[in-house]
């Protein structure tokens, strides 16, 4: 086997094609945009790649908390937050190129724009960035061909991390009668007990969260999943709930870097383009600053830490639920 042949290199690397060439103007810095976008894309395929593997694990009726696969889950989430990572720094990169650089070839791109790839709308969706939560849904895929657009409504039929994240959080098996937590009251009075005066108020939403009986469609996560998801937070230092926590860490990890990039990227074309409209017929940096606020997909896996309390605080588990979540003698 041959490197070259191996990774394709005679098709990756004729695949760069300035459109500043083919028009006989001198546009340097056309290269470098080409070649950090394709970078930018190959990751997105990656991060599918990844998210697609995990949802396959997760769909599992009875995914095993005690075995390998939620290492191999929680290994491969914890891969997707380095990957976002590269893409943040990516933008350093980019950064080098000055809006005059950026001049030379911008309207030779129109109205080709990154509010066309395919690939980071599949990667939304298959986290759980429901079509009904994002912003601008007139345009969402109003500049895809129709092959796109049934790649990315298949895309959000199928399961997303988010909702079987959900099934499995339901799963938790600890909160049984002779637990002391069949009810929540335990916790309940112990959350209740640390607030201050002026947080009085708080416990009428930890009902809503955690107590509710009616089912709420604009929730991701039902109260029995929230429930689950506290108790890992609380009780994340025994050896069972090590790898639950670090999976719903990763999820946070995965939000807050998503975050970041749309941030940057925000600020990016703010100073590239100024308040000029998108390629694409955008707002620009409304149109990213818009998305940047709407677009966190598990923000209520973050809200829960809202109900947290201190550890001195934490109520004692009987025997029974301590022998369940420690090591088996």
């Amino acid at each position: 086997m041959n490197y070259a042949d191996y990774l394709r290199l005679d098709q990756i690397l004729q695949s760069q094609h300035p459109e500043s060439d083919l028009q006989k103007i001198d546009a340097h810095d056309e290269m470098l945009f080409i070649v950090i976008h394709q970078a930018y894309e190959l990751w997105f395929k990656q991060l599918i790649y990844e998210v697609e593997s995990v949802n396959v694990i997760m769909q599992k009726p009875a995914l095993n908390d005690n075995s390998p696969e939620l290492q191999t889950v929680v290994h491969r989430l914890s891969r997707c937050g380095v990957i976002l990572k590269v893409l943040v720094h990516q933008i350093d990169i980019m950064e080098t190129m000055t809006p005059m650089d950026f001049l030379d070839f911008r309207d030779l791109l129109r109205p080709a724009s990154g509010f066309q790839s395919v690939q980071f709308k599949l990667l939304e969706a298959k986290l759980g960035l429901k079509f009904e939560h994002r912003h601008g849904q007139e345009h969402y895929v109003s500049q895809l061909n129709d092959a796109e657009r049934g790649r990315v409504k298949e895309g959000e039929s199928t399961q997303s991390l988010l909702q079987l994240v959900n099934s499995w959080l339901e799963r938790m098996p600890f909160f049984t009668n002779d637990s002391g937590w069949a009810d929540w009251s335990v916790y309940r009075n112990a959350y209740l007990s640390s607030l201050s005066e002026k947080e009085s108020g708080n416990i009428a939403a930890f009902d809503d969260v955690f107590l509710s009986q009616e089912k709420n469609p604009d929730r991701s996560l039902s109260p029995a999943a929230c429930r689950a998801a506290v108790f890992i937070m609380l009780y994340r230092g025994y050896p069972i709930l090590q790898l639950p926590f670090q999976l719903l860490n990763n999820l946070l990890e995965i939000d807050e870097q998503l975050s970041t990039w749309r941030y940057r990227h925000m600020n990016m074309v703010h100073r590239m383009i100024g308040s000029r409209v998108g390629t694409g017929g955008s707002s620009g940096k409304e149109y990213l600053r818009a998305a940047l606020d709407k677009h966190y997909i598990f923000r209520e896996v973050a809200a829960l830490t809202s109900f947290l309390i201190e550890r001195r605080q934490l109520p004692a588990l009987n025997s029974r639920m301590e022998s369940q979540l420690g090591f088996v003698h």
